[in-house]
């Protein structure tokens, strides 16, 4: 298949086709995985400065006694609260007690009187923060240097429900934008990785997909060839003899009629040859088995007993005429009925008992054995003839192959017959196999179900 243009390039489309459409998935893919992490992420951190900032606003409220004053004790409760003076200078006081919901590095705490104006810094505070009072519930703001924070904002009020002012709680999205980088990375990485596999398992996926394909493709070149060879022989014969018998001023009756039995015996040979190659290719084509047809309408049955007595009687003639003997062997006491077509069962079994007296030479031996197993019928021929090399007994059952060409042509034999009692044995859910060895005979073994 390797050293065929049009299958490698029908190999490549179907790669790059199938490449393609895997990268568009696992693109989108990772883009979805990106967004459903970070949004989850995002609704974490959310929900967690809101746990932080309620748990704060509860127990600041209840300590609060006048409005924009901070009472001492409400250092208690915030991590190095600092105080804004007069002249805007951060007055830190003494560290008591540390709240361990905003023991963190990245939160921070700002607290704004009713004007706007920010009273006191707690926490880890950016100091590069611009100190601009926005009483949007959410924000998210960057500082002078880049960094961006995330915060909520809620109003306060005194022990009395005095308005005291505001209460922000925020917190740096370092973490939380070093944990998308290394999302990101991980798909930047993981993406081109993972179509570099896509890529290869397609050029193999697609070889494993042509490889039905191109056999069936060598296996119609091959068909095509043989059955082209076949029929141009006897049409060649034929045109021959016309050609002489046109060249020739005169034609007696002895010389027509010659003349006229040639093309005859040519057109007959035609004939069987086209018959066996229209039979072929209806078994081919049909859906279903003959039984599988045959049980949905009526059984029919056929005795095999009777099939093989028959055709033993009926071909013991041409047995005769090459000196071989033919002989049955019944090694059943009851009759063995089988589901299916009499007749192709019959071409079936004409077609191994011929095929054996025409390979078997003078003085040799035909043997047609019927036994059966409990699920079984089994029809063996069996032969004392040339036998079949081991390179050929694999396909001794395809169309127009023969192991001796130059004796089929003597015996008019196609390369067919062996290749219908096949498809018969198949479309019967039967099979049909064969033993042999060089110069010791053959065994044809034909098993169809009871």
């Amino acid at each position: 298949m390797n050293q065929n243009k049009l299958f490698n390039r029908t190999r490549s489309q179907l790669a790059i086709s199938y490449a393609a459409v895997m990268g568009l998935i696992l693109s989108l893919l990772g883009f979805g995985v990106y967004k459903a992490i970070a949004h989850a992420h995002w609704i974490a951190i959310d929900r967690e400065l809101e746990s932080v900032a309620g748990t704060l606003h509860d127990s600041l409220e209840i300590k609060l006694q006048q409005p924009g004053r901070l009472e001492p004790i409400v250092n208690e409760l915030l991590p190095n609260l600092r105080v804004i003076g007069v002249n805007g200078v951060k007055e830190q006081l003494a560290d008591r007690h540390i709240l361990s919901a905003i023991n963190q590095s990245y939160y921070y705490i700002r607290l704004f009187d009713s004007s706007g104006k920010l009273i006191a810094t707690a926490g880890a505070y950016p100091e590069a923060l611009p100190p601009i009072f926005n009483s949007q519930h959410w924000q998210t703001i960057a500082d002078s240097q880049g960094n961006i924070y995330h915060q909520i904002s809620v109003s306060l009020h005194t022990n009395t429900l005095q308005d005291w002012g505001y209460f922000q709680v925020g917190r740096s999205l370092q973490d939380f934008n070093s944990y998308l980088s290394t999302v990101r990375l991980i798909l930047k990485l993981g993406l081109p990785t993972a179509l570099i596999l896509v890529v290869f398992s397609s050029w193999w996926l697609a070889g494993l997909a042509m490889k039905p394909i191109y056999s069936s493709y060598r296996q119609i070149q091959q068909f095509t060839a043989d059955a082209a060879h076949e029929l141009r022989t006897p049409l060649a014969a034929s045109q021959a003899t016309v050609e002489s018998a046109l060249l020739m001023p005169q034609l007696d009756e002895k010389e027509a009629r010659e003349i006229l039995q040639t093309v005859d015996r040519q057109n007959r040979r035609l004939t069987q040859l086209v018959t066996d190659l229209l039979l072929l290719a209806r078994m081919d084509s049909q859906v279903k088995s003959v039984s599988e047809a045959l049980e949905e309408d009526r059984p029919q049955l056929c005795c095999l007993n009777d099939l093989v007595g028959d055709l033993v009687e009926e071909l013991a003639a041409l047995a005769r005429s090459s000196q071989v003997a033919l002989t049955s062997e019944i090694r059943v006491q009851h009759p063995l009925n089988v589901v299916g077509d009499a007749d192709r069962l019959y071409r079936l079994v004409t077609n191994l008992i011929v095929n054996a007296i025409q390979y078997t030479p003078p003085g040799g031996k035909v043997t047609v054995i019927l036994d059966c197993t409990h699920q079984e019928a089994i029809i063996q021929v069996q032969d004392t003839g040339i036998g079949i090399a081991a390179a050929d007994l694999g396909r001794i059952f395809d169309r127009f192959y023969r192991v001796n060409k130059s004796r089929s042509r003597h015996t008019g034999g196609s390369g067919l017959g062996l290749a219908i009692a096949r498809a018969i044995a198949r479309a019967h859910r039967g099979s049909l196999s064969a033993r042999s060895e060089l110069g010791s005979g053959s065994t044809f073994l034909l098993r169809l179900p009871l």
